[in-house]
């Protein structure tokens, strides 16, 4: 009987003792909306008060919807830069993450007020700006609110309309229609509503997502071989089943082909021997084989090289001729022999470069290769504004941007892939060690083969000191050595790295990638990297290979003859965004970027006055692209009015001159009216 007993107390204190938690489920059981409240703390939205209580009855703050919210779409904490919000409090990340995104805004004295009671209108709003921040667009057109004549703002009443076609906020009277509603802007919302609220976006959102596109895979079948036409004659081909095929008839001038080529309903191209000499219309491309890199002259004699291209990349045809393509890759309109192009009619394929913005706001770059049949993928930094999340763009050089229906859609600059080499990261020597070793671990955490080991083996372990102090001395920025390193070394993997010490590629070709110098440690190869070719034919201005002193593309910056691939320029950018996001974001946009805007020479000086005593170094005559806008690529530091009237801006200087006492001369100055801002937004 005792031992009954004493089970039984034990029984007692065990219940006692689960009482919270049978209260907490208590708490939510029977409420109209408890569904969506369960499910909100089950996905770590909403979260209870220190007693563990989930207060579903009470009133939301503007601090407490906007961390609901920045959980919600999953946004990355971010230091808040409001006066009345504690850096330190247990949401401050998430209000600095909703603040950075701009779905939520402070006073104009810089204030968040995170304690004021959210009314309905402010949530409306708040939720219309995260719809529009996703790229989503609703139609409210037909919504009447009868209380329009209550609300704050125009934007609120646009807000109520879109939030409620979307079918995340209902009002609090809805006609038979669907179409008239009571919105009741100065309401407010409880916990439980709110939770509603997230709920619903979240299922809006499922339904407009757009799903992560994975690189497609190479095709497994080899494409047919090409027709052999006459060699010495012309023939006409058509396209059947997926392949091209001669038409019988000969012309013995190309002058003649072409003209049946126009007037012929089925013809797609035009051969001459093994080579396709032009299409109707689709793509051209590198001809190859892989290996094989395709060379863009300045002139149909081809005398003069501009720039080089990988086998299978794109480029864009502007002129057909016999002997000759024109051709554009990046903004460089140049010529092309005629057996080292070749074209893709679009009855073949449409497989096509493009871009697209993902719903974590990154642009990604979708690249073809014609000969190997396969996609690729990186990102390269943020969505610029113009554009809509999971909607193509296509672009030759990467900045100018068309739509599906080929009509312009803006201009973007990537901020890292046009910044100045020349200007100084904010990460210590320390704090990038730290990341070195964070992305060597997830890349080890992968499980690739090529990465076992990584955190151990990779020789960019430890090299924070010394990037700093290459930095220091010769001028070239560290994010940009770092990242250099990362793209060409597979974070300092690779074959070449690992038994080679060769971080950078250099002297591995498209031909040889097993070639490659060696060096006696990790160290040596960055000191040639910055002295040998940033510092000497890439970033110097007049320098052999000199474009401009940023990675840039096939037309500006070191991409022009750095590498094959067109886009090594906004890979490296891409490894810089990457990078910088993961250690704080303090390099970001921490400039004005411009590009010199004229054709003929242009001096920078030392002070913003025109004279002899004041001429640092000069810029080298410059064809500016196709779009006429592909300068020299510089960062403005400040800018005032000189004693001519003009404005001008100080810069970081290209070059790397020093003054009478040994020092870095790091800032030149340049007329205002010689630059032309960029948009990296």
């Amino acid at each position: 009987m005792k031992r009954k007993l004493a089970a039984m107390i034990v029984i007692l204190m065990l219940m006692m003792q689960l009482a919270p938690s049978i209260s907490h489920a208590d708490e939510l059981t029977g409420l109209t909306l408890e569904n969506e409240v369960r499910e909100m703390v089950a996905m770590g939205i909403i979260k209870g008060y220190t007693d563990g209580k989930i207060y579903p009855k009470a009133d939301v703050s503007r601090g407490d919807f906007a961390a609901f919210l920045a959980r919600t779409m999953k946004l990355s904490a971010e230091v808040p830069e409001f006066t009345d919000v504690n850096p330190s409090s247990a949401i401050a990340g998430e209000i600095g993450a909703i603040q950075k995104s701009g779905i939520m805004k402070g006073t104009l004295d810089g204030k968040f007020m995170p304690l004021k009671l959210m009314t309905r209108e402010e949530m409306a709003v708040t939720a219309a700006r995260a719809i529009n921040y996703l790229g989503i667009n609703v139609n409210a057109n037909e919504i009447v609110l009868t209380d329009e004549s209550l609300f704050a703002s125009a934007e609120g009443v646009m807000a109520a309309k879109t939030v409620f076609a979307a079918g995340i906020m209902n009002g609090t009277k809805v006609d038979a229609t669907r179409t008239v509603i009571t919105f009741d802007p100065a309401g407010l919302s409880k916990r439980d509503q709110v939770a509603a609220v997230l709920s619903r976006f979240l299922a809006f959102r499922a339904k407009h997502e757009i799903p992560e596109l994975e690189p497609e895979q190479p095709s497994k079948p080899e494409p047919p071989a090409p027709p052999v036409a006459d060699p010495v004659k012309f023939q006409l081909a058509i396209v059947e089943n997926k392949a091209m095929k001669l038409l019988d008839k000969k012309y013995d001038t190309y002058a003649a082909a072409v003209q049946a080529l126009n007037a012929s309903p089925i013809a797609e191209g035009i051969y001459k021997g093994k080579e396709l000499l032009r299409i109707k219309s689709g793509m051209a491309f590198a001809k190859g084989p892989l290996g094989n890199n395709t060379i863009i002259y300045s002139s149909p004699s081809f005398g003069t090289q501009l720039t080089y291209i990988e086998a299978g990349r794109e480029m864009g045809v502007l002129e057909y001729a016999e002997n000759y393509v024109k051709v554009q890759v990046g903004d460089t309109v140049g010529y092309v022999k005629q057996n080292q192009i070749d074209f893709m009619p679009v009855s073949i394929s449409q497989s096509k470069d493009y871009y697209i913005g993902n719903n974590s706001n990154e642009l990604l770059h979708y690249t073809y290769n014609y000969l190997t049949h396969a996609y690729g993928a990186y990102s390269i930094g943020p969505v610029p504004s113009f554009m809509k999340i999971g909607t193509r763009y296509y672009s030759r050089d990467g900045v100018h941007y068309l739509d599906g229906a080929g009509k312009v859609a803006g201009t973007h600059y990537p901020y890292f892939q046009f910044q100045s080499i020349r200007s100084k990261t904010e990460y210590t020597a320390e704090e990038i060690d730290a990341f070195i070793i964070q992305i060597l671990a997830e890349k080890e955490n992968t499980g690739l083969s090529k990465y076992a080991a990584a955190s151990v083996k990779s020789k960019l372990r430890g090299l924070g000191s010394y990037i700093k102090e290459m930095e220091a001395q010769h001028r070239v920025n560290g994010l940009f050595i770092l990242s250099t390193a990362m793209h060409e070394s597979d974070f300092g993997m690779s074959r070449n790295a690992l038994e080679k010490n060769n971080l950078f590629g250099i002297r591995v070709f498209d031909s040889t990638p097993e070639a490659g110098e060696r060096y006696a440690t990790p160290q040596r190869s960055i000191e040639a990297f910055v002295l040998e070719y940033a510092n000497k034919n890439y970033g110097i201005p007049g320098a052999a290979y000199a474009n401009g002193a940023a990675p840039g593309n096939k037309t500006v910056g070191f991409n022009v003859r750095y590498a094959s691939d067109p886009t090594w320029g906004a890979k490296i950018s891409g490894h810089m965004w990457r990078t910088d996001k993961a250690m704080g974001g303090k390099d970001l946009y921490k400039y004005r970027l411009a590009m010199t805007n004229i054709k003929s020479s242009l001096n920078i000086r030392t002070a913003p006055v025109v004279s002899s005593d004041t001429l640092l170094f000069s810029f080298s005559e410059r064809d500016l692209g196709r779009s006429g806008e592909s300068g020299y690529p510089v960062a403005i530091v400040e800018q005032q009015k000189g004693a001519d009237g003009y404005i001008w801006y100080k810069i970081f200087a290209d070059s790397v001159i020093k003054d009478a006492n040994g020092e870095h001369i790091e800032f030149g100055w340049v007329r205002g009216d010689f630059l032309t801002e960029l948009n990296t937004r």
